[in-house]
């Protein structure tokens, strides 16, 4: 069923809560939306399309969003699957549908679409052009590697809507985390853990993308994933200007522990400990091995300070951490202070490689001192961890 927004526009997106991993990677315990609209003006146009697995469900929501007209248009922000799958059904059921999209995309179309002829059925658009609707006009504007290159965005100029694509989404099905922002208990959570590990790498993109819309007198910011958000808008707007930049958002210490056999986990306890003891803003401890590594993402970028502590393996690095960081290597983590707890029973390894990792890194300040652990942490080992503890509150970039 469709959603009404406006007097000639509805939402016809579909929720997804059968879905376990989102890009075959991402836990999503509250699923994930896949939103699609529909502008009813003297021209029609829909507003991209949805994932494969929920066509029938969308072809009946656009079948009666649409009340017996027939679209003119197919507009595609992105090419991704999870949003343009439904694209070349378009085009059989509607021939007349003209497909519009960058020149990128339009490009990129017929590695989806087999056997399916796009001659004269496109419309490449750039920078700047509008598509007329009557009262509704859709002003398109770049967004390159926002996620990928061929994205755009596009601003009604009649309504101050932002169709942002995947910019501003969120994890979670519209029926379980709201279908505004404002009915969200907590939309940066989400939002944060989506963006870090879906769009995280291209911030330089994203502040692009946010100079190019600051002008605009925006009212409402539409998705691809997630709530439509009205209110509050500057607040979005701060949050992802801040994850772009890769600045801290929260004054705090990230412990991120991998730990085999319990000793190295006894030992970042201890250190969250004295952290607290010594009035640490806030300390948040996780089990690499144990917990979501896309949340482990989210909060190594949210917070301003970090530990790692790991034991050595096969000479290098276990390897619950070295995931871990490489994953921050390719996501652009950046501008943080770092600490480094190594553990080793007879040639710690684990310190050389982790600060081989961090290296990569732009801006990453590791402190002094470096603590190893041999085996299991004993009471001598306490002044170091003091010290680290100091070094880790009081260093600034």
């Amino acid at each position: 069923m469709f959603r009404q927004l406006s007097e000639k526009v509805r939402y016809i997106g579909v929720d997804d809560t059968a879905l376990d991993l989102f890009e075959g990677q991402y836990i999503i315990p509250d699923g994930i939306s896949y939103n699609s609209y529909l502008i009813l003006d003297e021209k029609v146009a829909v507003l991209d399309t949805v994932d494969d697995c929920k066509a029938d469900e969308w072809k009946e929501n656009l079948r009666e969003a649409l009340d017996g007209r027939n679209p003119d248009y197919l507009v595609v922000h992105h090419m991704e699957p999870d949003h343009s799958a439904l694209t070349g059904r378009m085009l059989e059921e509607f021939p007349s549908i003209k497909i519009v999209g960058s020149a990128r995309g339009i490009q990129m179309m017929p590695q989806f679409f087999d056997g399916i002829s796009l001659e004269g059925r496109t419309a490449a658009v750039k920078e700047g052009d509008l598509l007329d609707l009557g009262s509704h006009k859709l002003r398109f504007i770049g967004a390159p590697m926002v996620h990928w290159p061929e994205v755009m965005v596009s601003f009604d100029e009649y309504d101050g809507t932002l169709y942002s694509a995947d910019a501003f989404g969120k994890f979670g099905a519209l029926g379980k985390c709201g279908f505004y922002g404002r009915d969200d208990d907590d939309w940066s959570c989400e939002a944060r853990r989506y963006y870090f590990n879906i769009v995280g790498k291209f911030g330089a993109q994203v502040q692009m993308l946010l100079s190019k819309v600051s002008p605009l007198q925006i009212s409402s910011i539409r998705p691809l994933h997630g709530p439509l958000l009205e209110d509050n808008l500057e607040e979005y707007v701060n949050l992802y200007d801040i994850w772009s930049k890769y600045m801290p958002e929260t004054e705090g210490v990230f412990i991120a522990c991998a730990s085999m056999h319990g000793g190295t986990m006894e030992a970042a306890k201890k250190l969250a400990e004295i952290l607290r003891s010594k009035g640490a803003e806030r300390v948040v401890l996780s089990d690499l091995c144990r917990s979501d590594v896309a949340e482990n993402v989210e909060d190594a970028f949210r917070y301003s300070r970090m530990i790692l502590a790991a034991p050595s393996y096969d000479g290098g690095l276990f390897t619950p951490m070295y995931d871990f960081l490489h994953r921050l290597q390719i996501k652009g983590y950046s501008n943080r202070i770092v600490g480094i707890i190594e553990n080793g029973s007879w040639a710690p390894s684990a310190g050389r490689v982790m600060k081989e990792m961090l290296g990569s890194m732009k801006n990453v300040t590791v402190v002094n001192p470096e603590v190893t652990i041999r085996s299991r942490m004993k009471s001598s080992d306490l002044q170091a961890m003091t010290s680290l503890a100091d070094s880790i509150l009081q260093q600034t970039l």
